[in-house]
């Protein structure tokens, strides 16, 4: 009776769903089925599931047909200690596989089966996400620095990449002209200050403008002790335009410091110091 009362509400298709709905394309490596995972998940930080004793596990959802309903059925996986243990979400019916990984991951957030991976305590960031998108900001090779490097370079230019002007000075410039000693930092907007694009963080926000103005009172200081060890300091915001940039870097490089320049560096300095 149950059976024949499902059947005539549509439990079962007459047909089987389309294969992009729920299975992957084939070939696929680790790092892509775990970038997929990641999205449909809202986020790597997302992902896990508390084993007890403080341990967690990184799980995936797996979708699977069932040949006698033709329904696609959405399944939780983790692995603990040589174990594979599998949870049931539920079906789903969307007619894309990124579609149904969502539906399944929000499934397992309604029935409380995910929690979130704890801040290391030595981590600045307030949160998994804020942590991750510390993470994902690159030290080097940011595209403002590629664009740059490569207008100089097809100028003719030639430099060193992420190096000490002063081999026992503990500063990294972007790029480094040894011969003509001068070194060029491109920085972040967010991160050194810019004043015409850093907005103050909404959360744990006295934390962050010490660590804003302690990054502006390093750069100062960068900028006095390449100074007064003969070097051209050329900064450069994220923001600027990448042809007028390299040509003040040009200059530096071949003509040595002019009287004024558009580019102001984060401290504020003075381009008749050297700084510019």
């Amino acid at each position: 009776m149950t059976v024949a009362s499902g059947h005539q509400q549509g439990h079962w298709k007459e047909k089987a769903p389309p294969a992009r709905a729920w299975k992957g394309r084939s070939g696929r490596g680790r790092d892509a089925l775990a970038a997929e995972q990641d999205r449909a998940a809202g986020g790597r930080d997302r992902r896990f599931v508390a084993l007890g004793d403080g341990r967690l596990a990184r799980a995936s959802v797996e979708l699977k047909v069932l040949p006698s309903t033709r329904r696609i059925r959405a399944y939780l996986r983790w692995s603990d200690q040589g174990r594979s243990p599998t949870v049931y979400l539920g079906q789903v019916d969307h007619d894309t596989r990124a579609a149904n990984l969502a539906e399944a991951w929000r499934m397992a957030s309604a029935k409380e089966l995910l929690t979130l991976k704890p801040v290391a305590p030595e981590s600045w960031a307030d949160s998994p996400s804020v942590r991750a998108s510390m993470q994902g900001n690159r030290g080097k090779d940011t595209k403002p620095e590629l664009r740059l490097r490569s207008l100089l370079h097809r100028g003719g230019l030639r430099y060193r990449v992420s190096a000490r002007p002063i081999p026992d000075l503990r500063r990294t410039a972007d790029l480094v002209f040894t011969r003509s000693r001068v070194a060029v930092f491109v920085d972040g907007c967010y991160w050194h200050g810019c004043p015409e694009h850093y907005r103050p963080a909404a959360t744990n926000a006295d934390f962050w403008a010490k660590k804003i103005s302690g990054n502006r009172e390093r750069d100062a200081e960068t900028n006095r002790l390449l100074s007064q060890a003969g070097w051209t300091v050329v900064r450069i915001w994220e923001h600027e335009d990448p042809v007028r940039a390299s040509e003040r870097v040009m200059r530096a490089v071949r003509d040595g410091p002019v009287a004024s320049t558009p580019g102001i560096p984060p401290t504020g300095t003075d381009p008749a110091s050297g700084v510019w």
